[in-house]
């Protein structure tokens, strides 16, 4: 197979792939290439969109790649997006995705601590859209069940591994907006993590 055709076959499973491709999957699909023959095509297809200039770029993210809008058009993107992601999160939703992301493992028994309602339904709902996962059960009376963000976490909030999570007072100036049309308080943001909890997540990355 001729170099060109397998870097049109590699940007063709990125562009229709729905999740970012690790150059593992990229070389498991394309059978006759090796992981660093798909790296070194992926090294090359970032560079020509990168000098390209066009609306978007090849971005690493949650382990493997994804073309992406560039950073400069983020406020014309952010309005086209702003409707599906307050419809993706709801309040309780961006709660919980909060407390997880900055406490995990954390099970429901402290979420519903610092919440101070029934989490039961809203972490359902945050489990079948995969942004949180069952990460075990905690080794205590009961045996209640433990949390943990996902990759398709990573991928929403656009970062590539958790030692990237922003600091919370970041996440508050991101989610500001939202955090207006949806009423949520950002002090519960401070609860839910703290500068400890930040420092205790990124130790366990």
């Amino acid at each position: 197979m001729a170099n060109n055709d397998r870097k049109h076959i590699v940007e063709a499973l990125l562009f229709a792939s729905d999740f970012p491709l690790s150059v593992k999957k990229i070389s498991e699909i394309i059978e006759d290439i090796t992981e660093e023959d798909a790296a070194e095509i992926v090294r090359d297809l970032r560079t020509e969109y990168e000098n390209l200039e066009r609306g978007f770029i090849l971005r690493h993210v949650a382990g493997g790649y994804e073309f992406v809008t560039r950073p400069e058009f983020a406020v014309w993107v952010k309005k086209l997006q702003a409707e599906r992601r307050r419809s993706r999160l709801s309040r309780a939703g961006l709660e919980i995705t909060a407390i997880v992301a900055y406490r995990q493992p954390v099970n429901r028994a402290d979420i519903e601590k610092v919440r101070g309602v029934d989490s039961g339904g809203p972490l359902r709902t945050l489990l079948e859209r995969n942004l949180i996962k069952i990460a075990g059960r905690e080794k205590a009376p009961g045996r209640p069940l433990l949390y943990k963000t996902t990759d398709e976490f990573l991928r929403f909030f656009g970062i590539n591994s958790l030692s990237d999570l922003p600091q919370l007072e970041e996440i508050e100036d991101i989610i500001q907006h939202d955090a207006k049309e949806t009423g949520m308080a950002i002090e519960q943001l401070h609860v839910a993590g703290g500068n400890s909890g930040a420092e205790e997540m990124r130790s366990t990355d």
